[in-house]
């Protein structure tokens, strides 16, 4: 029996045997061993600067642990599920393919491989070390690659950011995904952190022995290996094109493209493939230094150097827009993720230990399909291309920054103050409303006044704002069926982010396990 103990409260300095002691005391069993507890959750409550403290959750295993139950409204039953339960049904003829490396490719071709399917993944761009050295560089002056970049190549477009595992879905699903990436190098902490991250440096790695894990149970990966397009033979998936000459048949096709594959969605609406435009969010990055954030955060306690570099999440809904912050990044870098030549797209990243100097995050604006100029599916990335090559051309080729106050007064920038732009490549100060939407520049100010009222400094002091970020998430949804497969085309099973169902790592992991599931069941 194993139950699980909440809310335990500890100080900011403390160690484990103090945790689980308090556990021990909270269930009322006092002669539960060490090695049959673990930490289930952490996390670090500071709404008040002036009683900073974590809060755990412990899970305990042992022989009459269920009487604990109910002794408190901190004790529960623990019952979340270590693996994924699957009854395969399915006899599939050929091998599945799985088209994609990011996470809801990864993940789907794990479990098609750990049921004997020998699924094949195809992945447009290299090998996460040959793109780490493509994407570098880039970012140093080359040319643009566009099918290795960072949105394209082994691990998707999360290799490069954070590493941020936290959703709000709620699956269960969660906590296999979380110790499937532990199983192949991530660290022990992201199992209980409550905002877990892994960082680029070790995700990289991480992909890379998950890719392994799949070869080793008789999967295949491929690299530089683009699927031109799609073969189907009534109304069902018979193959895929790769690279404009090979023809690889399959009969089940996982499409866990990503949000950027604009070609890929080209080819799906020639080939007649139920799409809808969705609503995204378009935007800038802006940075502060670590340090403000830190001070805005966790007030004098920042001193102490003990805490975790701070993070912040903030909201504005406004009555005809929302503006929020999005994938933050302390100590983190700002990053051309540009996959388009002639455009720029902006993100952010940093590594495991989030030591860099700067904080950065997204501050964007809701868009929704009756702001693009087409209605058809794919004008949403009409939209975003339309931006991305203004900001290009605004800054000749880099990226266009400006501080928030002279965004807010509608100035330009003439000269930086105390933060130092992190972007990788050329920057040129400019007026950042010139390559944005007039509404989204308009809600952009209301939410710099609404958020310097939060966190006091936070749009008046020398924050540099670089634009521009269009790739929050997908622009349209591959429709699909309650089974998981394409409205239009059987066979096709469209997956995560690219497919609009998904919006980070974590819940494309769990969607592209859920679409391999629907495979090896045939439900």
């Amino acid at each position: 029996m194993s139950i699980v103990v909440n809310n335990i409260k500890m100080p900011i300095v403390h160690n484990i045997d103090e945790v689980f002691e308090a556990a021990r005391k909270s269930a009322r069993l006092n002669c539960v061993a060490r090695e049959d507890m673990f930490v289930y959750k952490k996390s670090l409550d500071a709404r008040r600067k002036s009683d900073i403290h974590y809060v755990y959750s412990v899970v305990i295993t042992s022989e009459g642990a269920d009487a604990a139950c109910g002794s408190n409204d901190n004790v529960r039953k623990f019952d979340v599920p270590e693996d994924v339960e699957i009854k395969p049904s399915a006899r599939l003829v050929n091998s599945p393919v799985v088209v994609g490396s990011g996470p809801a490719g990864l993940f789907s071709a794990y479990i098609l491989a750990r049921y004997g399917c020998r699924p094949i993944l195809l992945e447009r761009g290299c090998d996460a070390d040959e793109r780490a050295r493509r994407v570098e560089e880039f970012w140093r002056g080359g040319r643009l690659d566009e099918n290795t970049n960072i949105q394209f190549g082994e691990g998707g477009a999360g290799t490069f950011s954070d590493g941020k595992l936290n959703s709000r879905i709620g699956d269960p699903l969660q906590r296999f995904v979380l110790k499937t990436f532990v199983t192949f190098g991530a660290p022990e902490e992201i199992l209980f952190d409550a905002r877990p991250h892994i960082g680029t440096d070790i995700l990289k790695d991480v992909v890379k022995n998950m890719r392994r894990g799949i070869e080793a149970l008789g999967g295949t990966v491929r690299f530089n290996a683009f699927v031109t397009d799609i073969k189907i033979k009534g109304g069902a998936v018979c193959g895929v094109e790769v690279n404009g000459s090979e023809i690889l048949d399959c009969s089940e096709l996982v499409l866990a493209i990503g949000h950027s594959s604009r070609d890929t969605y080209e080819c799906l609406a020639r080939r007649g493939a139920a799409l809808e435009p969705k609503p995204f969010a378009v935007g800038v990055r802006i940075e502060h230094t670590q340090e403000f954030i830190n001070y805005a955060q966790y007030g004098e306690a920042a001193r102490l150097g003990i805490l975790p570099p701070a993070e912040y999440r903030l909201a504005m809904n406004g009555k005809e827009r929302s503006c929020f912050s999005f994938c933050m990044c302390p100590g983190g870098t700002v990053v051309n993720s540009s996959s388009e030549r002639g455009g720029l797209a902006v993100n952010g990243m940093s590594n495991s230990a989030r030591d860099g100097v700067n904080a950065d995050s997204a501050l964007v604006v809701s868009v929704r399909p009756s702001d693009f100029e087409s209605s058809a599916p794919l004008g949403g990335v009409e939209f975003q291309r339309r931006y991305e090559r203004l900001a290009y051309e605004l800054a000749d080729g880099g990226a266009p920054i400006q501080l928030s106050r002279d965004f807010l007064n509608d100035v330009k920038t003439t000269r930086l103050g105390s933060v130092t732009p992190t972007f990788t490549g050329n920057t040129r100060l400019c007026s950042l409303r010139k390559c944005l939407p007039e509404f989204v520049s308009e809600t952009l100010c209301d939410g710099l006044r609404f958020f310097d009222k939060k966190m006091r400094g936070f749009s008046t002091g020398d924050a540099v704002m670089t634009g521009v970020e269009t790739r929050t998430s997908a622009p349209l949804r591959i429709l699909r069926g309650g089974d998981g497969q394409s409205l239009s085309i059987r066979g096709m099973y469209p997956s995560g982010e690219g497919a609009g169902y998904a919006g980070g790592i974590m819940s494309a992991a769990v969607d592209g396990i859920k679409i391999a599931k629907h495979i090896l069941e045939n439900e």
